[in-house]
C-alpha cells in the first residue's frame, strides 16, 4: 500500500519542481558546473573517477574509471587528459598524497583537477572514510602533489542547518533539498570543500 502512494506523491512533487539531489551538494554542482563551463568542454579529453555527472558537459572525450575498482593512489592510465574530476571520491582515500601525484602526472600540461570532499558531514564507510579538508588544507594537499599554490582555486559552502539536517536523518538518507531550502553559506560551517588546480 504504501508504494501505491510513493507514486503518486513523487510525481507531484517532480511536477511541481521538487529537488531529490542532496542539500549539501546543491551549491556545490553549481560552482563546480560553472568553473568546468568557463574551460570550454568541448574542447577538453576529460577522465572522470567514480561518477558520470559531469559526462552531460560535453566534452570532446569523456573517460569514467570508478574506485575502487580502479585505484588512484596506485593505477594510472597510459593516456592523459585536459580534465580529471574526482567528486567525493579523495576522502575515501587512504592514501590521498599518492592519489593526488597520480592525477597531476595524467594531465596534460595546462590540464586541470576539479576535487570535491565532504567536510562537516558523518562518516560514511564506502569502503572506508579516512580524510577531511578545509580549503587551506586542500589547497596545500593540492600543491604538495606538485600543483603551484597560485593556480588553486578554492571554495567551501555549508550552513547550520543543513549539517542538522543530515545528523537527524542517519542512518537512512543524505537530507534532500525539496522545494525550499536556504542555500546561505556559513563560512564557519563548511559542509562541502572544492577545488580547480591547473597543472
Amino acid at each position: 500500500m504504501k508504494e501505491l502512494i510513493k507514486t503518486p506523491v513523487r510525481n507531484f512533487r517532480k511536477l511541481t519542481g521538487y529537488d531529490y539531489g542532496q542539500w549539501a551538494r546543491t551549491v556545490m554542482k553549481q560552482e563546480c558546473f560553472k568553473l568546468l563551463a568557463e574551460l570550454e568542454p568541448a574542447k577538453l579529453n576529460a577522465l572522470e573517477i567514480s561518477g558520470q555527472q559531469w559526462e552531460k558537459l560535453g566534452f570532446r572525450s569523456y573517460t569514467q574509471m570508478h574506485y575502487p575498482e580502479f585505484d588512484i593512489c596506485k593505477e594510472r592510465l597510459p593516456q592523459t587528459f585536459n580534465v580529471i574530476i574526482a567528486d567525493q571520491v579523495f576522502e575515501h582515500l587512504l592514501w590521498p598524497y599518492r592519489a593526488g601525484k597520480n592525477v597531476y602526472d595524467m594531465l596534460e600540461p595546462g590540464g586541470y583537477f576539479l576535487i570535491t570532499t565532504p567536510f562537516l558531514i558523518r562518516i560514511h564507510n564506502v569502503p572506508v572514510d579516512c580524510s577531511r579538508w578545509t580549503e587551506t588544507g586542500m589547497k596545500h594537499l593540492l600543491a604538495e602533489c606538485g600543483f603551484p599554490l597560485d593556480l588553486i582555486k578554492t571554495s567551501s559552502w555549508g550552513n547550520r542547518k543543513c549539517v542538522e539536517a543530515n545528523l537527524k536523518t542517519w542512518p537512512k538518507r543524505w537530507t534532500q533539498y525539496g522545494w525550499y531550502k536556504p542555500l546561505h553559506n556559513e563560512s564557519k560551517y563548511p559542509i562541502v570543500v572544492w577545488a580547480l588546480a591547473q597543472k
